[in-house]
């Protein structure tokens, strides 16, 4: 079973996405800032980090820096509020494999999650 880590300060968003990616059969884990996600990004490889750049203590930038550093193979989906161009070129720069901007549609985030996976296999 794929595991993916949700790194957002929306609680009730990431309830929610546990609920709709365990339902169609990946394993999940939420964490709420940024010192969390790095905590646990070093405890767990996970397959796939949901990431949202505006989070407290570090931001999604200082994560994918850390994910780059440590050497982890974790694929990363940069799901953030604050999409605009720029966010999208530096963080698919420091190794992010996609970019969706909130409001999102599930079955579109889903397809997304299925494509980047897949990458690589």
């Amino acid at each position: 079973m794929e595991t993916i880590l949700i790194v957002d300060d929306d609680v009730n968003l990431c309830n929610e996405l546990n609920e709709e990616l365990q339902e169609v059969g990946y394993d999940t884990e939420s964490v709420y800032d940024g010192n969390q996600a790095v905590l646990k990004i070093a405890e767990k490889t996970f397959d796939l980090i949901l990431l949202d750049l505006k989070i407290p203590e570090k931001d999604g930038f200082e994560i994918l820096k850390e994910i780059n550093e440590k050497g982890r193979n974790s694929k990363v989906i940069v799901l953030t509020a604050y999409a605009d161009v720029k966010s999208a070129i530096d963080s698919a720069k420091m190794g992010a494999n996609d970019f969706i901007s909130k409001p999102y549609d599930f079955d579109e985030l889903l397809i997304t999650i299925r494509k980047v996976l897949q990458k690589d296999e």
